[in-house]
């Protein structure tokens, strides 16, 4: 198995990617299924089951099948056997077929002799198996998976049952039931709230085409199987690139096969001379998605480089390799045996673009190597292709003609008679149902049917058979909000009775909480949970009052408010080291809420605090001196995450938040002395700051002085982010879930890199920063320092896009609420502001248009 999450991986490089018709009549039922069940209770040994988790660690054996463990150029047999609290496999070493395995693919196969804790187990998928409804994906907390192929149906189903009922995660709006593991990809997708969430514009394109992926069974765990994205552009030799005109977008209503008019009539002809044979009428006789594909576009990075070696024994003549960008598009136009679409990291991972693993891909007839990817000339560097290229695929284009590209590769025209009119019918041997293996009792016979299977590609799971409904054009709907003389840049200010500055801001406001609220934390450490209303998001719609304006999004913590005896349940009073100064490092509050988390103690501690009591009710020690800083990565299923804390030691320790027992650790019965999950060394002074990302598995670290570090959340530590020369005092680090992170340094210095350690963009500000932050998409930087000015900034190049209105004070902290419409910072006077904040109105498409 590939240590792949969704949309992202790391190779032993340490280079982070991604982290993924034919009369059909005859073969499948097209017959609606049925709704899915989404309220009720599992089955009854659900509650008794996890009762014994909690106090049983290890235990006996409740289920043992032979399995085949799934990886993305090897498939291995094997045993799973499942106890109370644990998966394990154990391959078969002795099997011919393994005896037989490259060992150089064996390096990149992880789970041989696996074991996976119950713990860390946060979604469980049902999956194909060369078309067989008989494999599971389990994805872990750490952001990898591992997919097994079971003997049959049956067993599927016992194992799913075996396992936590974490259902396929919380992503979705789905129960965390094991009905929804063992449901459909059509029941899923017509259960969960994704689609309505992407008409809404609260999640991307690129987020909604992965969701999309995940429920029809693509995985990066089968190279068969990967991820399908679509082509976006058409124009890909000229100079310059404008997103505004139409032309340069390809038409999205067509497969690729279709895109060229004379191509698509000889595909048309094609199957007209077969259709009198039902079975074999097919427009293309290669498919979007194959292995062969996918290892195409990855050929320059690891492991694929390895994987492409192990499967074509040497490279290929560079025209046959992918080595330009428009030669690949053009073949795309031009080549009847070519209508490859795109994989996932197009839109994220430059790396594939560059051969920067030793390789000689290939030579030419003039004999000059072939190494890198040759791109478009309106793309400077990889990074600009992949930038520019992701907001093609985020634009208004796209957008308003998205739910067409899904309609033939998810739905509707995937498959009979609207396939046929839209030319896009693959070979019978790509669909779910058109074989049943196990019917085939021929050794010989069914083998070649397995070949021809794994070579010819497979078709995604049918999500829907009606057409998949359109995006809301936020065209039509942006330039009336922005003009509303309502959205004033400042919303309120709210000043505490202490002038104490608020050093700490967290904005858990999901209205799914039960308090959400805004917690403040000052610098002579009282806390307020300031209670959030969610009537921002109403401000500019229609039949928004003047009367709803003045009920306010935050109403201030009454035993605050009161400023009586009350308030000193808020305050903590234990005794923090004197040499430590108290900022927005030394705070962390939980997603719910409930809990605060602080450091800098003099006994070499970090607390953990009740929020509604002010209560001590965790003591966690693990350092050799005073700790200076905390982080918290994103949280999973009820609220577990990663916390990081930094140390004078100058090392970090990773820890895990169990969300459902409120404490650092997974043992309730061993809360006094947890043990940290991974110790993270390369430092060699103080550790000053630090970000943490589950999402990619990484901790980004910066020290008093010298390089930052990236670690993974295992503890190896993948390389240092080499500054420039005057920048050698990081103080502040925030990550994007894409992979960019963002420094600042002492006096005003900016960096941003990417995780693989390019240096992307930096800049100079006349400002002393002391807070800084992404938004969601990680596109738009916010900052803010002693001058009392907040800015926003295009993260890529550190563009200007908006300077707000100067405070009467210095910023100290922000957050933003979950909606990003609302910015809240706090100040050096002991108060709070929140801004209106809205990133779409510096989008480039309505700058350009609006």
């Amino acid at each position: 198995m590939c240590s792949r999450d969704r949309a992202g991986e790391k190779d032993e490089d340490g280079v982070v990617k991604s982290r993924k018709s034919y009369r059909c009549q005859t073969v499948t039922s097209q017959a609606p299924e049925t709704e899915l069940i989404l309220d009720g209770e599992d089955d009854a040994a659900s509650l008794l089951q996890e009762k014994e988790m909690d106090g049983n660690l290890g235990g006996p054996v409740v289920l043992s099948s032979p399995a085949q463990l799934v990886a993305p150029v090897l498939v291995a047999r094997g045993t799973m056997s499942i106890t109370t609290t644990e998966i394990y496999f154990e391959v078969d070493e002795d099997d011919p077929a393994f005896k037989h395995v490259d060992a150089k693919i064996l390096v990149y196969t992880e789970g041989l002799h696996g074991k996976w804790m119950f713990s860390e187990i946060r979604a469980v998928f049902t999956r194909r198996h060369l078309l067989q409804n008989t494999a599971i994906e389990v994805f872990m907390a750490n952001r990898t998976s591992v997919m097994f192929n079971l003997p049959d149906q049956a067993t599927v189903k016992k194992v799913v049952h075996s396992l936590p009922r974490v259902g396929v995660g919380t992503s979705y709006g789905l129960p965390q039931a094991r009905r929804i593991s063992l449901a459909t990809p059509r029941q899923l997708f017509k259960s969960s709230n994704m689609t309505q969430r992407w008409q809404r514009r609260e999640i991307s394109n690129f987020e909604y085409l992965m969701f999309l992926n995940t429920i029809a069974g693509r995985t990066y765990n089968d190279l068969n199987q990967y991820p399908v994205f679509p082509w976006v552009l058409s124009n890909y030799d000229s100079e310059d690139l404008d997103l505004t005109l139409p032309g340069n977008f390809r038409d999205l209503s067509k497969p690729v096969g279709a895109l060229n008019p004379k191509r698509g009539a000889f595909f048309a002809e094609r199957y007209d001379t077969c259709e009198g044979d039902q079975a074999s009428a097919c427009h293309y006789t290669s498919h979007y998605s194959t292995a062969a594909s996918t290892l195409h576009w990855l050929i320059r990075i690891e492991p694929f480089t390895t994987f492409f070696l192990s499967t074509n024994d040497r490279f290929d003549h560079p025209d046959r390799t992918f080595s330009a960008i428009t030669r690949s598009w053009r073949n795309c136009q031009r080549d009847t045996s070519d209508v490859k679409e795109l994989i996932p990291e197009f839109y994220y991972l430059p790396e594939m673009l560059v051969n920067s693993n030793g390789y000689h891909l290939g030579m030419r007839e003039d004999r000059t190597l072939v190494c890198d990817v040759d791109l478009p000339a309106w793309a400077k560097t990889p990074e600009d292709f992949v930038r520019i290229n992701r907001m093609a695929l985020e634009s208004e284009f796209v957008s308003c003609q998205l739910h067409q590209w899904i309609d033939l590769i998810f739905g509707y025209k995937q498959r009979g008679p609207e396939a046929v009119r839209a030319l896009n019918v693959f070979h019978h041997l790509t669909y779910e149902g058109s074989v049943n293996l196990d019917a085939i009792t021929d050794p010989s016979l069914r083998e070649a049917t397995e070949a021809q299977i794994q070579s010819f590609g497979q078709t995604p799971s049918q999500l829907l058979i009606e057409p998949h409904p359109p995006r809301s054009s936020a065209m039509h709907l942006s330039p009336l909000m922005f003009k509303d003389q309502l959205q004033q840049d400042v919303i309120m200010v709210l000043k505490f009775p202490s002038n104490s500055p608020v050093t700490h801001v967290a904005a858990n406001t999901l209205p799914h909480l039960t308090v959400p609220a805004v917690v403040t934390v000052t610098c002579s450490r009282l806390f307020a949970v300031n209670r959030w209303h969610n009537n921002v998001g109403l401000r500019g719609a229609p039949g928004y009052s003047l009367e709803q304006a003045h009920h306010l999004p935050i109403e201030m913590d009454s035993l605050i408010a009161s400023n009586g005896s009350s308030s000193s349940r808020r305050q903590i009073t234990d005794l923090v080291d004197q040499s430590i100064q108290i900022t927005s490092h030394c705070f962390v509050v939980t997603a719910d809420n409930r809990y605060i988390l602080v450091c800098g103690f003099w006994d070499k501690s970090f607390r953990v605090y009740s929020s509604e009591t002010g209560k001590l009710t965790q003591i966690v020690f693990g350092h050799w001196d005073v700790v200076t800083c905390l982080a918290r990565s994103e949280s999973y299923i009820g609220g577990d995450c990663y916390i990081v804390s930094g140390s004078r030691d100058a090392t970090l320790l990773l820890w895990y938040w169990s969300g459902r027992h409120h404490i650092i650790g997974d043992n309730p019965n061993n809360s006094e002395y947890p043990a940290p999950r991974a110790i993270l060394t390369g430092h060699d002074q103080e550790v000053v700051c630090v970000a943490v990302c589950a999402e990619l598995g990484l901790v980004i670290s910066g020290a008093k002085e010298g390089p930052c570090l990236v670690h993974t959340i295992t503890g190896d530590l993948l390389r240092a982010l080499e500054q420039p020369d005057q920048h050698h005092c990081p103080r502040l680090i925030t990550v994007s879930s894409e992979g960019h992170c963002i420094i600042y340094y002492e006096r005003g210095h900016f960096c941003n890199f990417s995780i693989n350690g390019k240096l992307l963009a930096q800049m100079e500000v006349n400002d002393s920063t002391r807070a800084i932050l992404l938004s969601s998409d990680g596109h738009n930087l916010v900052t803010g320092g002693d001058n009392g000015v907040v800015e926003v900034w295009q993260a890529c190049d550190f563009k200007k896009l908006y300077i707000y209105p100067g405070c009467d004070a210095g910023v100290r902290a922000m957050d933003l609420s979950h909606d990003q419409r609302t910015l809240v910072t706090g100040m050096a006077s002991g108060s709070i502001v929140a801004f209106n904040i809205d990133f779409n109105r510096w989008h480039y498409e309505h700058q350009n248009r609006y």
